[in-house]
């Protein structure tokens, strides 16, 4: 019979005990020299104050009053509105308090070095990392020596005064007139760039009613390859499509080559469009999205060459022109997994397009988008509009690109 030893001899702890007596003194806090910057530092800060709003609580007179009944060539006729428009040869006299406003720039600097005056100070700006911003002394990169033409520059003096301001915006204006010498034109820092050809920037009247996007795939849309030239990538279709909560676009495509070029050529000619069939090709899903796109355009340069045009069709005889139109937003899109489970609340195998007329509220509104380039008087319209609350500045639907002229027939394929 074997018997079982248990391995824990040890039935309880013994604590052992050290008892210490009272310190015979009450406590006492000691002065222990030490440079706080060896425990913590406030350049962490830094971020949360950048980016912590300030508030700015001004009164209505944005901290200028201005009492204009002082002013009786505002309330009355036939009155002298000197106090108005002083008389330039008899200014009146400059506060001292303003007068720094009015002081000139430094006269020209070479290299960093100032010919005249004295160089201001460095402002500082603990905040700022990057000291290059804000010195105008700082060295920059050194440049070979064997190149002349970056030797010239730096060697070049910069007049920054005033009168040389003056003359350099005058001088802008001589290259916006009809008849002007474009050899003259010079490249500020490729001598060897001549100009070849200057166009007028202006507003595409014809199509700045309407809203762009830019989309961007990831690869190749279409089930062709590279090599492979596809004219139906012209006149596509991405429809807005759900599942789940899911958000994405279905892509359509035409079937044949010929049925995409003849509905380019009749859009271009701006002629009647047949019922044309596009085949659904695959989801694509967004990846990124930028919603304000300030300083992307589309521009297209017009020689003004239009012989080909109707007489009648006034709105493809423009003149000669780079004409553009802004991006309202920008999306890049990738393909989209399939997925047997996906649930589709409409998904439509084919589309079936034809055009329609504009409603009379589309035309209203498509003439208002269009007064904004139109209309010498816009922006003062509207600010007396805003005034007597007659435009509400909330979201408004708008239809993107041509999609609101088309009726569009489902077809589907379930």
């Amino acid at each position: 019979m074997s018997v079982k030893k248990n391995k824990l001899d040890l039935l309880f702890k013994v604590r052992y005990q050290n008892p210490l007596p009272a310190p015979p003194f009450p406590p006492k806090l000691l002065n222990i020299p030490t440079n706080p910057s060896r425990y913590a530092g406030p350049e962490f800060t830094a971020s949360l104050a950048s980016e912590t709003p300030l508030p700015m609580v001004v009164d209505a007179e944005l901290g200028m009053p201005l009492d204009l009944s002082f002013f009786d060539c505002l309330w009355e006729e036939g009155v002298d509105d000197s106090q108005l428009n002083p008389d330039p040869n008899n200014a009146p006299a400059v506060d001292p308090k303003d007068a720094f406003m009015l002081g000139d720039s430094l006269l020209s600097s070479v290299n960093g070095n100032y010919s005249s005056g004295t160089a201001p100070s460095t402002p500082q700006v603990p905040w700022l990392r990057k000291t290059e911003y804000i010195s105008s002394t700082v060295s920059r990169t050194p440049t070979s020596s064997h190149d002349p033409r970056r030797a010239n520059e730096d060697s070049a003096v910069v007049d920054i005064s005033r009168a040389a301001q003056i003359k350099a915006v005058e001088a802008s204006f001589a290259y916006a007139e009809e008849k002007f010498d474009i050899t003259t034109l010079k490249h500020p820092n490729k001598p060897n760039v001549s100009v070849v050809e200057s166009y007028e920037i202006l507003p595409d009247t014809d199509i700045w009613a309407n809203a762009y996007d830019l989309f961007r795939f990831s690869e190749r849309p279409g089930e062709r390859s590279t090599e492979v030239p596809d004219p139906r990538l012209d006149c596509a279709i991405l429809r807005p499509m759900e599942s789940d909560g899911d958000h994405f676009l279905a892509y359509y495509l035409p079937k044949e080559d010929e049925v995409a070029e003849d509905f380019i050529e009749r859009r271009r000619n701006n002629e009647d469009v047949e019922e044309t069939i596009f085949s659904f090709v695959r989801d694509y899903e967004t990846v990124k999205i930028e919603q304000d796109v300030p300083n992307e355009f589309f521009l297209v340069l017009d020689d003004g060459n239009n012989d080909d045009a109707a007489p009648e069709d006034s709105s493809r005889r423009k003149g000669k022109g780079a004409y553009y139109k802004n991006i309202e937003r920008k999306i890049v899109l990738k393909k989209k997994r399939a997925n047997q489970w996906d649930t589709y609340t409409d998904k439509w195998d084919a589309i079936n397009l034809s055009l329609a007329p504009f409603s009379q509220e589309e035309l209203e509104e498509r003439e208002e988008a269009l007064a904004e380039v139109v209309d010498p008087l816009y922006l003062f319209a509207r600010a007396d509009a805003d005034a007597d609350g007659e435009v509400d500045d909330t979201e408004v639907n708008v239809h993107n690109g041509d999609v609101n002229d088309f009726g569009v027939e489902a077809v589907n394929g379930h």
